[in-house]
């Protein structure tokens, strides 16, 4: 097996002993945060053990629309796009099949919403680009970022919180030392966090007893021998060698999950693995390996004061569905914009304590509904009799298929998910009513739908104003209040000013918008005044009265206790 070779990024020397926000961990969530916190005005500083970005190590393969949404507001949907190996146009399929030169089984299209034509309901499909991709863009924007601080090859050994902030010990790898004291601190590192540690929050949840390993290999021939086509998965219902894969790249590196392996495998038994999955002989070389086993696992807290979780170190989840990684770059947005709003003195106490409150439910529905897939992988579906040319095997494999059809589907189309979470009821969102329904962060079981809705906690419905440019396109970085109708927005704007909060107006009660290539009526938000959050959700709706204005601001600052919330309609 070749070693992993890369090379290494270096970081910005000694890390400072003192800074705004230490972000602990920079993977994909730690270097969103610390990208999120630097465009608000608040330095910090990113500690990651590696200095390189491994590429035999793919992790995550699916960034979301959601997740592709932030990377527009940062100006680096484009760049991720043009690092991706794989073109959206390429491929938006997902094939099963007995192995990957036998029979098809099953496919579904428009997976993990895929498509090249602009949508009215998102300003961006999702993007097929392993996660040391992402990475890299992220460490780019980030390197650039002037109120960033880099510590590659800096590991945090210890966070104690106590006082305005917490101290953080790090610990390089010649064994250098450095103490940092930080206002706030965001773990980004992982299952080991040593920032959960530190604030006591423990994992609950389960743990699945098989044993998985991806590899990433090169085989020069095989795309042209597999009769399926292009697709961005193929799930191998092979007995013996049950797995799902895909090509990592144009050229003939592929990938590889084996599911249920031995405790310890040797990289020849991954040869012959892959090549039962295959189907096949074939010509392969292997360029690494990476064990793993599904967990579902959501911390018991995700804050204490200025000390908060994120990603990984919050919640974990198995892969199904892409959307491990995705949900802590939720996170990661979440936590950067209310610690930069506190950092700039007009973040009330509670918009903090709203972190955990609104998060920590998306990421528990998230591995429920992730969890469901762990008892339907493609060992769960392997049979021997799949690989007959016989009566009994077509029969057996259209069986299956129709099986797969059925519980598969909420795995690759799951809208409802990934852009109907809210926040409803959270303590800085204005509640229109004692009915409003706020128990699921969800908005509907069929995660195949997604019902756009202006209601408060939920995401700004998205909506082209003209050709390629979106209503999120003219959003300001901070609250922004959209007026769609005749009201004033003077009273809501002067409250604001009153307490330093940022709001710009995006006036759109124009006669109408042009979205792509046809004429649109007129935005209907449910309300002629709409205040949405730095993060696209909206925080109020209404028609502005002036006598509830002070009450608006003062909620979705995070300056008022829940208890004290009334109607605000």
């Amino acid at each position: 097996m070749e070693s992993d070779r890369e090379a290494e990024w270096p970081g910005a020397g000694a890390p400072p002993t003192e800074v705004g926000v230490v972000v602990v961990g920079g993977g994909p969530t730690g270097l969103a945060a610390a990208l999120e916190l630097a465009r608000r005005g608040v330095d910090c500083l990113v500690v990651e053990p590696r200095v390189s970005v491994s590429e035999v190590r793919p992790r995550a393969k699916t960034t979301s629309i959601r997740t592709m949404e932030h990377f527009r507001r940062w100006g680096l949907a484009q760049a991720l796009r043009e690092a991706a190996y794989l073109p959206v146009g390429w491929s938006q399929d997902i094939v099963f099949c007995v192995n990957l030169l036998g029979p098809e089984v099953a496919r579904f299209t428009g997976c993990f919403g895929l498509t090249t034509e602009p949508s009215d309901v998102f300003a961006e499909t999702s993007q097929q680009v392993p996660q040391f991709v992402v990475e890299r863009v992220l460490r780019d924007a980030v390197s650039r970022e002037p109120r960033c601080s880099l510590a590659y090859g800096w590991r945090a050994e210890r966070v104690v919180p106590g006082g305005d902030g917490a101290t953080v010990d790090l610990q390089d790898r010649s064994g250098n030392r450095r103490c940092v004291r930080a206002r706030f601190t965001l773990g980004c590192d992982g299952a080991s966090s040593v920032v959960r540690a530190a604030i006591g929050a423990e994992y609950h949840g389960v743990v699945d007893g098989r044993r998985n390993l991806t590899a990433v290999f090169t085989a020069p021939d095989l795309a042209a021998r597999v009769p399926h086509g292009p697709a961005i998965q193929y799930w191998v219902l092979q007995p013996g060698a049950s797995a799902y894969m895909g090509r990592l790249d144009l050229r003939d590196r592929w990938w590889i999950g084996l599911i249920g392996v031995p405790p310890s495998l040797a990289d020849g038994e991954v040869r012959d693995r892959i090549r039962t999955a295959v189907g096949g002989p074939l010509d392969l070389r292997l360029l690494g390996t990476d064990p793993w086993v599904g967990r579902m696992l959501n911390a018991d807290r995700y804050a204490q004061g200025a000390v908060l979780l994120a990603g990984d170190a919050a919640h974990l989840n198995p892969p199904w569905g892409g959307h491990g990684f995705n949900t802590g770059v939720g996170d990661a947005v979440n936590a950067a914009w209310k610690i930069a709003a506190v950092a700039a003195g007009w973040g009330g106490s509670e918009l903090l304590a709203s972190y955990e409150e609104e998060r920590l439910p998306v990421a528990a529905r998230t591995i429920e509904i992730a969890a469901r897939q762990s008892g339907r992988l493609s060992a769960d579906f392997a049979d021997p009799v799949l690989l007959e040319r016989t009566d009994a095997g077509d029969a057996a494999r259209a069986a299956v298929g129709r099986e797969i059809e059925q519980v598969k589907r909420e795995e690759f189309h799951a809208l409802g998910l990934v852009l109907g979470y809210h926040y409803a009821g959270s303590r800085i969102t204005c509640t229109e009513g004692a009915t409003e329904e706020v128990a699921s962060p969800v908005t509907d079981d069929d995660l195949s739908v997604y019902r756009p809705t202006a209601r408060p906690g939920h995401r700004l419905p998205h909506s082209w104003l003209s050709p390629g440019v979106s209503v999120y396109d003219r959003l300001g970085p901070w609250f922004t209040l959209v007026r769609t109708g005749g009201a004033d927005p003077g009273p809501l704007l002067a409250a604001a000013a009153d307490r330093g909060v940022p709001v710009e107006v995006l006036d759109l009660a124009g006669p109408g918008r042009a979205a792509p290539g046809r004429a649109a009526p007129p935005l209907d938000f449910g309300a002629p005044l709409v205040l949405v959050r730095p993060d696209q959700h909206v925080a109020w709706r209404g028609a502005g009265h002036a006598g509830e204005a002070a009450q608006v601001i003062d909620t979705v600052r995070g300056a008022r206790p829940p208890a004290s919330r009334s109607l605000l309609e």
